[in-house]
């Protein structure tokens, strides 16, 4: 009998988790979008923001000690601040269909949200609330585009030496299936300071352009160009959501979100720094009965699909405005 390897779900993405829908809006032209996971259905939600310049909307409602602790939809979106305008589009797009927490008057749509830096990637643009709601709209369950699209579609990596050494970055989604079904999913979006990592390999897939075409800068190297140059550098944050169909306490929900963050450090050097504001959401859809050991289980798959769909994410992007693809400075057709 030969070892097991890890498995995928039947399309790699987080709607491989029951009940979960993605959808995106793209500006291509301004380099600016926004990405919506619905989960309504979901029992609870969790989130950990580690990065040092988080940008986020209805996060402190998911803690342990709080009331709702679930999300009917999650928002990524570009624009920096500006874009957590957003939100307010998904819920409409939600009120419009009751879809909500109870209260004594009415449904309140519970969207929590974190933003990225994108303003210096294109124009100077951002995701509005009619934006939200179209993302909210075309959210749909089966293939996840992927790349430059959506939340990714002004990001980019590898920005330790500056914009003009970086390369693009974008959505990637993945998932991993596991012992009685249960299933994990991550969907993320990565736009850091630090350089991409194949971790099975140790490769570095996205650092910063070195000067002969193909080239990219070591990490001591650009430890010590970086030194010299010690500019001001805040356009970053990585963004990722982790769902499965496990069912789970909201303590052990909010341990898979500090997991996540494994997931991001394993791909991405450096990580979690004062240029970033990278924020993990967890989402539990509770479709398969717990066993005390399923919580170690997740948080396994968690770091795994996080690895992945951050790793997916670069190799998917494609070159805009004027960031070249690692596929394009690599020479990879």
């Amino acid at each position: 009998m030969g070892m097991l390897q890890w498995e995928t779900g039947p399309r790699d993405a987080i709607t491989d988790v029951p009940g979960i829908r993605v959808g995106h809006w793209t500006n291509r032209r301004a380099a600016t979008g926004c990405t919506v996971v619905l989960c309504e259905d979901s029992a609870l939600a969790a989130v950990d923001a580690r990065g040092g310049a988080p940008g986020t909307r209805e996060t402190d409602v998911l803690a342990s000690p709080n009331v709702v602790r679930k999300a009917h939809a999650i928002l990524l979106t570009g624009g920096s601040a500006f874009g957590l305008g957003a939100a307010q589009g998904v819920m409409k797009w939600l009120a419009e269909r009751e879809i909500g927490f109870q209260t004594v008057a009415a449904k309140v749509p519970i969207v929590s949200a974190a933003v990225l830096y994108d303003l210096s990637t294109g124009r100077v643009a951002h995701p509005t609330e009619a934006d939200g709601y179209t993302a909210a709209k075309r959210a749909k369950g089966g293939a996840v585009e992927q790349g430059s699209v959506g939340a990714g579609t002004g990001a980019a990596v590898a920005k330790f030496l500056g914009k003009e050494r970086e390369l693009k970055g974008g959505v990637g989604t993945a998932s991993v299936v596991g012992p009685r079904g249960l299933v994990v999913g991550a969907i993320a979006v990565s736009n850091s300071v630090g350089a991409i990592f194949e971790p099975d390999t140790g490769e570095m897939i996205a650092g910063p352009r070195g000067d002969e075409p193909r080239s990219m800068v070591p990490l001591p190297q650009a430890m010590h160009d970086r030194t010299r140059q010690m500019d001001a550098l805040f356009e970053n944050t990585t963004l990722v959501v982790v769902a499965t169909n496990a069912t789970l306490e909201h303590g052990q929900l909010q341990r898979i979100a500090y997991q996540g963050h494994d997931g991001i450090a394993r791909t991405i050097v450096p990580a979690h720094t004062f240029a970033d504001g990278d924020v993990v959401f967890a989402v539990s859809m509770a479709q398969v009965p717990p066993r005390p050991d399923d919580a170690l289980t997740v948080g396994l798959m968690t770091v795994r699909a996080v690895e992945r769909a951050i790793v997916k994410s670069v190799w998917a992007a494609e070159s805009l405005a004027g960031v070249p693809s690692v596929r394009e400075w690599r020479g990879i057709p």
